[in-house]
């Protein structure tokens, strides 16, 4: 959704300069050719442009933009007109090729890149000028340059993202070690009163086999909703945190003030949401130690009901430029991955007027 302004503010941008561009080779051409030498070249980098700046990333358009500008070199090598491609037309081209190199499969990315190369050949081959077939050159140079720079970056991002994943599944298999070891002892204790009451009372043996089958029942509940994200064969069960650790964990916290909100009583979560909420409070205090250590207080706040355990860490920090964008890094997309793993939600954004929200749902079930 956010992508959606920042498209927006690129294009108006593009549009700005193309026209810009449009009017200095108009004057240029009209003040040194006289007459109307300058419309064929204009339109055409018009045109161009408005590919450039409506479809820059489908695969026609960077087809239309190559034909296009081949069509005018020839046509004005035959026709004695202007050099071409004009700058409107190699700035429309260089965008082009630059996003088709960046956002297109590998296949069609190098055919755009080879496209604007037989054009920039065909400026030198046609003898357009050497300084047309120079800008051209760099042109289409710094649009393979620029695309190929944000490839690399994207692809990076993706492989960090999907790392940083990997590392919650991880994490999440650990902890199935002591879930399982938790459900299964008490199903073993179970059993095990099941044969002194089969002896003593035998009246009294549905009760044990009941507390079995409760136990049996959560054990394949919990290891439902984690055994799918197992990914890996190593084991290292890592303590798995409860409610109380929680004021602990605000206790050690370095950054603004910090006030924590709890449910009363024993909340009696599930293994995997009670560590699921300690992480997500954890990632919440180191984002606002490392981009909001100017904020005047902090709010934790972990509320319950029948259905589902909420977790809210907010602050108050002033709106700082890029915080946006630096505050939804990599450790949201472990959250993230974390939360919906337990069929829960996240949402994470600034908050109006000043401040930043992380506000999650883990549903629970209600327990017999």
């Amino acid at each position: 959704m956010r992508d959606r302004p920042v498209g927006i503010a690129v294009n108006a941008v593009l549009g700005v300069v193309f026209a810009a561009v449009l009017a200095v080779t108009a004057y240029a051409i009209a003040d040194t050719w006289g007459g109307g030498y300058w419309v064929f070249g204009c339109v055409t980098g018009a045109v161009v442009a408005g590919l450039a700046v409506t479809a820059r990333h489908r695969v026609w358009a960077v087809a239309a933009g190559l034909g296009i500008a081949a069509i005018t070199v020839l046509v004005a090598q035959i026709g004695h007109l202007p050099a071409e491609p004009s700058p409107a037309t190699a700035l429309g081209l260089s965008v082009l090729v630059g996003s088709a190199t960046r956002t297109l499969p590998p296949p069609w990315a190098v055919a755009a890149a080879a496209g604007g190369l037989a054009v920039v050949a065909g400026t030198w081959l046609t003898g357009t000028g050497t300084t047309v077939a120079v800008l051209n050159s760099m042109a289409w140079l710094a649009a393979i340059g620029t695309g190929l720079g944000l490839r690399l970056l994207d692809l990076r991002r993706r492989v960090v993202a999907e790392q940083v994943r990997r590392d919650e599944r991880l994490e999440l298999a650990r902890e199935l070690h002591d879930i399982v070891a938790h459900h299964i002892t008490g199903i073993v204790l179970h059993a095990q009163a099941a044969r002194i009451v089969r002896r003593r009372d035998p009246d009294q043996l549905d009760e044990s086999l009941d507390g079995i089958e409760t136990a049996s029942s959560e054990a394949l509940t919990a290891m439902r909703r984690v055994v799918g994200l197992l990914r890996d064969a190593e084991d290292a069960a890592p303590a798995t945190p409860g409610p109380e650790q929680l004021g602990e964990l605000v206790a050690r916290f370095t950054g603004p003030p910090v006030k924590l909100w709890l449910p009363d009583g024993e909340p009696g979560w599930p293994q995997e949401v009670t560590s699921t909420v300690y992480r997500i409070v954890q990632e919440s205090l180191t984002n606002i130690a490392r981009h909001a250590a100017h904020a005047g207080s902090v709010t934790v706040e972990v509320t319950q009901d029948r259905h589902a355990v909420t977790v809210a860490v907010t602050d108050d920090a002033p709106p700082a430029p890029a915080r946006y964008h630096r505050r939804g890094g990599y450790g949201l997309v472990g959250m993230r991955e974390r939360v919906e793993a337990l069929g829960g939600t996240l949402r994470a954004g600034p908050r109006t007027g000043a401040g930043w929200t992380v506000h999650a749902t883990l549903p629970i079930e209600e327990r017999r």
